[in-house]
């Protein structure tokens, strides 16, 4: 009897002590849940947010039309634009357009803007094929558009598709002209054409990279001559130039004055059975500026003042002077710190900025590239990344441990379900984002966003709920 009542106390010892190994692990581990498993309640919420970010993304494929869009959206939510020296009180809401491809907005807050503000950067522009100042031409009585591809693409991506024209011309009149074919239901698009296999033997022999060549991507534009008057010279490019004067008044020589951009002609869609993902053209990094957009409209009376910042050039360095390596923003705190008597410095020193952008999310059909327990994942929230870079973190911000601590705290408080993530694999290659050029004002800054599948490609994919979590952090990042 009394071994028998030994022995069920062991086992109950044992039980216990088990319960408290588990208790301990809960305690001291940790893994990202999956937001569908475990905050199913939110599938409702993020379907009905990304169905206005479609719709967006369907108006907005290059940095011109975002930043036209986005004004057209301030305007109607209150904004004005802002005027230096105007005295303004928490709660007003004003932006600034940079050259029409850039732009800035901001919530003054509660505190005085010497404590800071909270500075949110994102871009929007997107690879794609930009047009040669001289780019049309006649070759086996067919026109074309050559083509000088903008940013990192993978070009064989690029050949038959439907592609859509978009664009800007200003005409010798000064006359600015928009350019938008392909998009609206009846319209034609154009094609960039590839070999078919029964000719590609030479080919196929290439490296992937040189599948389709820079010069390769020229964008056909038209079959049919003006006239059968065999005198004309080049009568299919004069048909297809005939038609652009039409429609926009345009000469050859207007294409030097220009600035015309040729994008993929798909619209945003669901993706999946179950509809869980959106398809897309410039999903990197308009998703975040998207994101970035809309709760930077959703602040009120802040703390702190927001600066809300929607940048050109990323894709190739953030060069220029609509891109985050040229001093725009760093002039628009000047004239904020101006207005309110303070010194710039003061201001910069102590703000936080979150760069916002993508990531590559984890992609088991290329599993060997990625480093598993530090990528990134769909549905499970946005994606916090300490550092980008490559190899050794060569152009990289790499956040502080305070900076990480602040930002994961705001965003544990609010209950965003958020993720670590690197861009790939150590030495398979990387990438950067706008943030070191941030840091360079002396602004602590880390990278969030959204993890993306087939990044950069002329159709990238987004989970729903990535995304609305993402525009949930910057939400109480403005908070």
């Amino acid at each position: 009897m009394i071994q028998e009542e030994k022995t069920e106390l062991t086992e109950k010892t044992e039980l216990t002590a088990g319960e408290k190994v588990k208790e301990l692990q809960k305690e001291l581990t940790w893994s990202f849940p999956n937001i569908a498993k475990e905050a199913p309640s939110q599938k409702e919420e993020a379907f009905e947010y990304c169905e206005a970010y479609k719709a967006f993304l369907d108006c907005a494929k290059t940095e011109r039309e975002f930043t036209q869009a986005a004004v057209k959206l301030l305007n109607e939510a209150g904004y004005a634009p802002f005027e230096k020296g105007r005295d303004y009180k928490a709660g007003d809401k004003v932006y600034y357009v940079n050259r029409k491809k850039s732009l800035i907005m901001t919530t003054f807050g509660q505190r005085e803007i010497g404590a800071g503000v909270r500075l949110n950067v994102a871009h929007i522009d997107s690879p794609r094929l930009d047009l040669k100042p001289n780019p049309m031409y006649e070759k086996a009585e067919m026109a074309f558009f050559k083509t000088h591809y903008y940013g990192g693409i993978r070009k064989y991506q690029w050949a038959a598709i439907p592609l859509a024209m978009h664009g800007v011309v200003v005409k010798k009149d000064g006359e600015i002209t928009d350019i938008r074919i392909g998009e609206e239901e009846g319209d034609p698009v154009f094609c960039v054409t590839d070999l078919l296999p029964h000719l590609a033997a030479d080919q196929n022999e290439r490296k992937l990279k040189d599948g389709i060549k820079g010069e390769e991507l020229n964008v056909i534009i038209g079959s049919l001559p003006f006239s059968a008057d065999e005198d004309i010279k080049e009568p299919v490019k004069l048909l297809a130039l005939s038609v652009l004067n039409e429609k926009y008044g345009m000469t050859e020589k207007d294409f030097i004055r220009a600035e015309i951009e040729i994008v993929p002609a798909f619209k945003a869609v669901d993706v999946g059975l179950d509809r869980s993902m959106v398809g897309a053209y410039g999903q990197d990094d308009r998703v975040c500026a998207y994101t970035a957009l809309t709760a930077e409209m959703a602040s009120i009376e802040p703390e702190y003042t927001t600066v809300t910042v929607l940048a050109d050039k990323e894709e190739i360095g953030s060069v220029g002077n609509t891109g985050l390596d040229s001093d725009f923003v760093l002039h628009y705190i000047e004239d904020l710190a101006e207005t309110a008597g303070i010194d710039y410095r003061t201001i910069l020193r102590n703000s936080i900025c979150l760069s916002s952008d993508v990531n590559a999310a984890y992609d088991p059909t290329f599993s060997q590239v990625y480093e598993e327990r530090n990528a990134c994942y769909i549905n499970k929230g946005c994606v916090l990344t300490k550092y980008t870079g490559s190899r050794g973190k060569g152009g990289s911000n790499d956040a502080s441990a305070e900076t990480m601590a602040k930002i994961v705290d705001m965003m544990d408080r609010e209950g965003v379900y958020w993720q670590i993530g690197e861009l790939g694999a150590v030495d398979v290659g990387g990438g950067g984002t706008v943030a070191m050029y941030v840091a360079g004002m002396d602004v602590d800054v880390v990278d969030l966003g959204v993890p993306i599948l087939s990044m950069h490609s002329p159709f990238e994919l987004a989970s729903k709920l990535d995304i609305y979590n993402t525009y949930k952090a910057f939400c109480a990042f403005y908070k």
